[in-house]
């Protein structure tokens, strides 16, 4: 059974840090690809990152460039979002996704709240 557990979450300040992890398991994720996304209330789930398998080629949405950094450790199955600056639109639930880099076999994360207070 494939289970993508997430953690790291929590309330911050604006201009705090956080970290979240994505841990993977119940299979083997050669080639999947990586990403993280996120879901404010009322708005659709957006990309915010994600990373290749091979070459960790990485992708960031305009919103979070400079400030965000999505990076993987394939031995472990996992990959991480590490959150700076943060502000308080980024306030929303982040969801981690796993893929086949056609977006296929897609696996999602349980999602973790992240709220940034002003």
């Amino acid at each position: 059974q494939v289970q993508l557990v997430e953690s790291g979450g929590g309330l911050v300040q604006a201009g705090g840090s956080l970290k979240l992890s994505c841990a993977a398991s119940g299979r083997t994720f050669s080639n999947y690809h990586m990403g993280w996304f996120r879901q404010a209330p009322g708005k659709a789930r957006e990309l915010i990152a994600s990373i290749t398998w091979s070459d960790s080629t990485t992708y960031y949405a305009d919103f979070v460039k400079g400030r965000f950094t999505i990076s993987r450790d394939n031995a472990k199955n996992t990959v991480y979002l590490q959150m700076n600056s943060l502000k308080p639109e980024d306030t929303a639930v982040y969801y981690c996704k796993f893929s086949l880099p056609s977006g296929r076999d897609a696996y999602w994360g349980q999602g973790s709240q992240v709220t940034v207070s002003s």
